[in-house]
Parts: C-alpha cells; structure tokens; sequence
C-alpha cells in the first residue's frame, strides 16, 4: 500500500486553485470578529489615554495649591566677582604656576598675566577664565566651587604682585 501511495506524483497547478468553496464560517467567523472587536477597542482607549494626558498636561489644576517652583540662579558669576579674581604675572622662577592654560592649551609665556583660582589655586589666561566664568561658577579644571551660597560671605581677593 505504501507504493501506491508514493507511485503518484503530485501535480499542482495554479488553474486547479480555486477559492469560490472558501468559506468562513462558524466558530472560526466568531473568533475573527472578536479579534477584531478587541483589537479595535484597544485602540480607541490608547488613543484617548494618549489624548487625555496630553490634554490634563498642558491645563494647570484649579485645586493644587503648591508653591510655584523656585526661581533658577544663574550658573555663572557675575562680572564684579571674575574682575576680583587675582591676577599674577608669569615669572619662570615661580613653581607653583602651571606651564600652560588648561582651556586654550596655550603655554604660559614670560611676563603674561593670569588670574588664579582662590578655592584650588588653578591659574589660566584671564581672558580664558573670564569666559569660562562667566557660564560656569567653578574651575574647569578640578571643577571646585567658587560661588559662595552666602551673599555676606565673598571670594577672598589675594593680591600678589
């Protein structure tokens, strides 16, 4: 029996394809339109929650009753405070200055004036640290603090000559 079977060959044609008998029907009709309904419905509740955020987002409550929040300090230092920083002059003897300016790369040079930091004693190009300063309130090298939170307590100014 098992030749017999194994004797016919298969033959498929296109033209033997015919879907006028498909039907759908029954159970395989119900579940289609329940996966449909389901699919559906999930739809429409991810496309009101999505709504309903962003519409409850944007429109402040009436009831909340917090304190609007602070108002941001600004990062940088203010101009009086970067004018006094000290500023030295470059003398090849010294060995506590750097040999160059960490912001430009620049080579300290004979006779140049620089401004050093108070809290960490980094020094740079007062035109490099004068920007810097400006944006940011700590070295940029160590990345030390130099804004005190107390306004009575200021940047101690050393003057070195």
């Amino acid at each position: 029996m098992a030749s017999s079977q194994e004797s016919q060959p298969f033959h498929w044609h296109y033209a033997e394809l015919e879907d006028h008998d498909f039907e759908i029907r029954g159970r395989t009709l119900f579940f289609i339109i329940v996966l449909f309904a389901i699919i559906f419905i999930f739809t429409l509740i991810f496309v009101y929650a999505r709504w309903a955020c962003s519409f409850y987002r944007d429109t402040p409550s009436p009831t909340s009753h917090s304190p609007p929040p602070p108002p941001r300090q600004p990062r940088g230092l203010d101009p009086a405070t970067i004018n006094a920083l000290p500023i030295t002059m470059v003398r090849r003897g010294r060995e506590a200055i750097e040999s160059e300016c960490c912001i430009c790369l620049g080579v300290f040079e004979e006779g140049e004036k620089i401004k050093v930091l108070p809290s960490c004693e980094h020094s740079f190009h007062s035109e490099c640290v004068d920007r810097w300063l400006s944006a940011e309130s700590s070295c940029p090298l160590c990345r030390s603090p130099l804004r005190v939170e107390s306004e009575l307590h200021q940047i101690p100014v050393i003057v070195t000559q």
